[in-house]
């Protein structure tokens, strides 16, 4: 038989589909939770109803699922590209400015001061708008900033990063320092981005008042959508070619280099679309939690990220989407119950994770069905 022959006889794999029968019908169900019955419990019901979803609730979920973005972002560059970032926070900051900035042109005459600047350029005293405040009253602008500050930053970053080879725990440091020269740098007055205090006092999105009940719900619906599209790209990504090959540069980057691959396109791609993600999750959180400041750029927040999906369970897209909602429902909890306790619960939480479950919440139930099923 010659070589042709063997050739033409090799199966190559098939396209799997991008859910199973079950995975697409938990992912219906979760639809019809988040879309539809979530928003009656919370608009329908009496307050009074032992079912009524409260407002308290409502924005609390809505938190956690911009969280949960960040931590999906965090698993294509860490879980499957080997890339440990402890500066995503800055992405995701970057996100949120850009829509504080509009929600405070929406402001207008509202303010305490009556002008169309913004309260705190009134009280330093600026007569005009800086520069970067040019497009701010526009939605449109905004939502191009939104994806493409923090685009950009990363692209740039990332570039001369990856060009020069930086990788591993040295990587890491370097991430933790650019979030922390960017929190530093906007604790500054003069950069006119509110300084330590940020932007909040948020009166309307679209001229649509902010503070109603069916706002807040429309951004709990819109965060849902969001998060399950991301869900939907990062798997469709993960299955993709380009995902086979991340998965090669994280395990051996210097064989994907001998086979004719360049990591360095690959590794840039998935940091920037990690860090638009980040920045979609920053402009959807601003809105529903009513404030944006520096300290979403300071590197324990970075790292809180990395731990959700360390938690959840790496490599698994859903795991660190679990982490985020387990990390911050006990944090939740615990700041009101034992407030000075909950640093000592997420050291401790990590640490134990590392050493005990280093295939996190997902990988823990797998184990535990197969066992099942051994037995």
């Amino acid at each position: 038989m010659n070589s042709s022959a063997v050739i033409s006889n090799v199966q190559l794999p098939g396209k799997s589909a991008l859910l199973t029968r079950s995975g697409w019908s938990a992912f219906i169900v979760v639809v019809l939770v988040l879309c539809v019955v979530a928003p009656s419990l919370n608009l329908l019901l009496p307050k009074t109803s032992l079912f009524y979803l409260s407002d308290y609730a409502v924005a609390l979920i809505g938190k956690i699922m911009c969280y949960a973005i960040c931590a999906l972002a965090m698993d294509l560059i860490w879980g499957y590209t080997g890339i440990l970032s402890l500066g995503h926070g800055v992405f995701f900051a970057l996100g949120g400015y850009a829509m504080g900035m509009y929600l405070m042109r929406q402001i207008g005459l509202e303010g305490n001061y009556k002008s169309n600047l913004p309260d705190f350029m009134v009280f330093l005293d600026w007569k005009t708008l800086p520069w970067h405040w040019s497009f701010s009253d526009s939605f449109g602008a905004t939502l191009f900033l939104i994806v493409a500050a923090p685009g950009v930053v990363a692209f740039v970053f990332g570039y001369f990063a990856f060009r020069s080879r930086i990788k591993g725990v040295y990587f890491s440091i370097i991430t933790q320092a650019m979030t922390f020269a960017a929190m530093l740098l906007f604790f500054r007055n003069e950069t006119g981005f509110g300084g330590n205090n940020g932007f909040t006092d948020f009166k309307r999105i679209l001229n649509i008042p902010i503070a109603t009940p069916s706002m807040r719900m429309s951004l709990f619906v819109l965060t849902s959508l969001t998060l399950l599209g991301f869900f939907l790209l990062a798997r469709w990504l993960i299955r993709s070619k380009f995902g086979r090959v991340l998965q090669a540069v994280r395990d051996a980057e210097t064989r994907v280099m001998f086979s004719g691959y360049n990591p360095l396109g690959y590794k840039l791609t998935i940091w920037t679309l990690s860090a638009m993600m980040c920045g979609v999750a920053g402009a959807l959180y601003v809105p529903q939690v009513g404030i944006i400041n520096p300290s979403e750029m300071s590197p324990a927040n970075s790292i809180e990220i990395a731990i959700w999906a360390a938690v959840g369970g790496r490599a698994t897209l859903i795991g660190p989407i679990i982490g985020a909602f387990v990390v911050n429902g006990a944090k939740s909890w615990l700041t009101v119950a034992y407030p000075e306790f909950w640093l000592y619960f997420l050291g401790a939480l990590f640490i134990g994770v590392t050493l005990f479950l280093p295939d996190g919440i997902v990988g823990l139930v797998k184990k535990l069905r197969r066992n099942g099923h051994d037995a």
